[in-house]
């Protein structure tokens, strides 16, 4: 239900940005609104505090963002605490900020490998990456785990590149297995 609701939101957000020719803008308001709202945890409490009356809650999301970002953004915002789905705010900006990257053709991967990658080595990914797929700039979070054993396992969306050899010797395990038993019957 949340995924829902975050698309469902997210895609209206979306759109009025394209509508408005203003995505980058509206991506940079709600970093702005994501960085206010984590510094203030308070904030949330008394937006999702089931006594505190509805209109108190849009004076203080006007009081606090009024200024601070577009009236646009402020009016979503006014529709999210509305609706009672302010709780689904983290879901929604995440699915709003994934669909400005695809927008601008921005890709995000993460890589894991068994050690640390070099400058040289992260480099020669980031073209193999921006070679193979569609996009045109990649942010890529590179991450060590020892038991990949060797090799390297890419994430991109939900697209998994796993060459890694502990996948390898598990693919392996599982022929070997196979064998003995039907050696045994």
């Amino acid at each position: 239900m949340a995924k829902l609701v975050s698309k469902t939101y997210g895609d209206a957000l979306f759109s009025l940005a394209v509508e408005e020719n203003r995505v980058d803008e509206f991506a940079a308001e709600v970093a702005i609104i994501q960085t206010v709202l984590a510094e203030n945890g308070d904030f949330e409490k008394v937006l999702i505090h089931p006594e505190i009356p509805k209109e108190q809650k849009l004076q203080l999301v006007e009081k606090v963002f009024k200024g601070q970002v577009s009236d646009e953004l402020t009016g979503f915002l006014r529709i999210v605490v509305t609706k009672g789905r302010y709780k689904d705010l983290p879901a929604i900006f995440g699915y709003f900020l994934a669909k400005v990257k695809e927008y601008n053709k921005t890709g995000v991967a993460e890589v894991t490998s068994a050690v640390p990658l070099n400058g040289e080595q992260k480099k020669k990914i980031e073209q193999k990456l921006l070679d193979t797929t569609r996009y045109e700039k990649m942010e890529i979070d590179y991450k060590v785990d020892e038991g990949v054993i060797g090799g390297l396992l890419i994430r991109i969306g939900d697209r998994i590149v796993d060459s890694t050899i502990r996948s390898r010797l598990t693919s392996l395990t599982g022929k070997l297995m196979k064998i003995s038993l039907e050696a045994k019957i």
